[in-house]
């Protein structure tokens, strides 16, 4: 069983400009430097004809960990996250995958980025599966509130990007 993650994120930016803020790879390096954590690093880096496709290395120190995912895993934690964004022309269309080292699971999401009245709007909604036998559900839940969490504060630093 997976659990779900849907998360909005207004801005008043038009699409291009907030796709740029979120593919540019000088955007993805000062991101990384201020949110990334131990061992971030931006690992591939490549525009298309159709879009922008990169891959984010982080890191999760592991007295950040809850005590329940210490007792499975031993370490820092790295998470490696694969966006492929697509150009639509007046929208812009993505895909994430995350792997997490040595967890027995997946994080999947699709994102949309499309023009609204003040500027433009981010949707993006996707799943985390953990196959671990009885606590599966309640680490679910522990990485729901991280990708969350991450996802604002990501956001935060998109606007920050934009009106400097």
């Amino acid at each position: 069983m997976a659990t779900r993650i849907e998360h909005r994120a207004t801005f008043a930016h038009d699409t291009a400009d907030v796709y740029a803020a979120q593919t540019d790879e000088q955007a993805l390096r000062a991101r990384l430097e201020r949110l990334g954590g131990k061992h971030a690093e931006l690992r591939e880096h490549v525009v298309t004809e159709s879009g922008v496709r990169y891959t984010l290395s982080q890191g999760i120190a592991a007295d950040k960990l809850p005590s329940l995912v210490r007792s499975l895993h031993s370490g820092d934690l790295i998470v490696r996250r694969e966006h492929v964004w697509t150009d639509l022309g007046d929208r812009y269309t993505g895909t994430i995958a995350v792997a997490v080292s040595d967890v027995p699971g997946r994080i999947t999401a699709d994102v949309e980025l499309a023009p609204s009245a003040d500027g433009c709007t981010q949707l993006t909604r996707g799943e985390v599966a953990v196959r671990i036998p009885l606590v599966g559900g309640k680490i679910e839940s522990f990485v729901v509130d991280q990708v969350t969490r991450l996802l604002e504060t990501e956001t935060d630093f998109t606007k920050q990007w934009l009106a400097r």
